[in-house]
This record gives C-alpha cells, structure tokens and sequence, in this order.
C-alpha cells in the first residue's frame, strides 16, 4: 500500500522532473548537460510476464535522450529489491539507449545507509551502487531566494527537516516563498503539513507571522491565527531582489551586470512584487521589465 511519505516526492518530480538532477548533484554525481527533463514510462518490464515498475522515471534530453534516471522511494531498506533494481536498469538502458542511473531517496538516514548496500552482480567487476539520498543529502533551505527558485527541493526540505533542531527556520523560509508561487505550486505546503508531526505545526503557528489580507492560502490560515509580517523595509527590498536574480538565473537566463545593477538598486517594493512573480515564467529578461510596466 502507497504511503503519503511514499508519494511525496514522487508528486514533486512529476511537477519538475528536473529535480532528481538536483539530487544527484547533491550528492556530488554529475549530470550531462541537458535542455530539458521529462519524465518516462515506469513500466520495466522485460519479456516474461513478471511486471516491474519504477516509482518513477525522468530523462534529461538534449535534442536526444543524454542520461536517464530511475527513482525510487524506499522508507526502509528491503533486501528483494537487489534482483528489481538490476533490472530496472538493465530495461530502461536498452530502452532508452543512453546511460542510466538509480536513485533512491530514503527519508531515515540509517535506513539510507541500508540501501547504499553494493549489489554484486556475480560478472567480474560488475557491482551496482545504488546512488543514495538520505536526510544528510537533503538541503536545508533557509534562505528566501533559494525557495522560490526551487520550491519543490524546499518542499522536501521541510518534510526531511521540518522537525528538526533548525527545522522552524525551513518551515518559515517555506511558509514566506508561498506568496511568490504560481497557484499550483503553492500546493506543495498540503503535503509537507501532512506530513509532519502535528507537535511541529503546533509550535510553527505559535511563532509565525503573517498578514492574512495578502496571503490567501488555505494552509496558512490553518497555521497562523494572527499577526503581520515585520521586517526592515530596505533589508526587505534587498530580499526581493537577490530573489529575483536566482530565480533568473536557475531558470538559465542571462543576467548582465547593468540588468544586476537595476534589480539590485530598486526600493519600490511594488515593482519588486511583480519582478518576482514574472520571473517565474518570462522568456527573457527583457521581458520580466516590459510587463512590469518599468
């Protein structure tokens, strides 16, 4: 049976497949350099009748298939999956025809260790190393521009974190990025409130702040009852606009050093608003100024 653990990051890379080249840098492995990652057939199945399916499957292309990963969620280590996991490999491999790597996320961190166990093959030299992330992997996303140019690696942050010694730090960094979010990915705070302890939500409403007028989503309304948001308004504005400057720059568009400069130099907390919800989807940098009306 699916668990809601099971399903949360499998929901996070269905919405930006991209995601699991984000891990895997995390973990040091590289990735060949691709123009887009979309996500594939989990079924691997081979010629017999015994089914295989992955929790999910992405490949990264560029003008052709470049690399290809097979992800996979365990809660725990389970010794059966060292006769699925060749094979999954093994299928997509011939299927896709481009290099093709596992891996597996695991929220428990000695179950984590578990299932980095090398699989041994039996041919010569042939030993599979399932590619492992565990808590320790996972980043701790507290700061505001970094969330709101990776809201789904937030989401996972604060689901592994959240009830940590530094969790409230990710939970507020999670909470203050909503409002800079497209609708659909303000759906992601549904999931990490389920998830997390109902201790951790408790104590996150009683030192939260927020204005309710402005933010008009569900979950923030279950988790803050009052209050309104503080903050040095010149601090505040310099915020927004490193903000502003990662989102375009992690979406891969060329920032210079005169566009920098007017990002960076503008107060007018309106203008910086609405920078910050276009950069998201602009094409161009020019374009984020055009339809501000700067």
């Amino acid at each position: 049976m699916l668990t809601q653990e099971h399903e949360f990051l499998i929901e996070l890379v269905r919405h930006r497949p991209s995601l699991v080249a984000t891990l895997l840098a995390e973990v040091g492995l590289k990735v060949p350099a691709f123009k887009e990652a979309r996500l594939e057939s989990a079924d691997l199945n081979d010629c017999r009748p015994t089914e295989y399916r992955a929790d999910s499957v992405v490949a990264m292309v560029d003008d052709k298939r470049v690399f290809a990963v097979v992800l996979e969620v365990q809660r725990r280590y389970d010794r059966r999956k060292h006769w699925s996991w060749p094979v999954y490999l093994a299928t997509l491999r011939a299927r896709l025809k481009c290099p093709c790597v596992l891996l597996v996320f695991c929220p428990d961190a000695a179950e984590a260790r578990r299932c980095a166990t090398h699989i041994d093959m039996g041919h010569p030299g042939w030993i599979l190393c399932p590619v492992v992330v565990g808590p320790e992997q996972v980043p701790m996303i507290t700061d505001i521009a970094r969330a709101i140019a990776e809201p789904e690696l937030t989401a996972l942050s604060a689901v592994v974190h959240g009830d940590g010694d530094e969790g409230l730090k990710v939970l507020q960094v999670l909470h203050d990025s909503q409002q800079h979010l497209p609708q659909e990915q303000r759906s992601y705070s549904d999931l990490v409130l389920a998830l997390l302890p109902e201790s951790v939500v408790t104590k996150f409403r009683e030192i939260a702040v927020a204005v309710l007028d402005e933010i008009k989503h569900p979950w923030v309304r279950g988790w803050i009852a009052h209050g309104e948001s503080l903050g040095e308004a010149k601090g505040e504005a310099r915020g927004e606009a490193k903000a502003i400057l990662m989102v375009l720059e992690t979406r891969g568009l060329e920032v210079s050093d005169e566009t920098r400069e007017r990002i960076l130099g503008c107060t007018d907390q309106e203008t910086l608003e609405a920078w910050i919800h276009k950069a998201v989807t602009v094409r161009s940098v020019e374009e984020l100024f055009v339809v501000s009306g700067a």
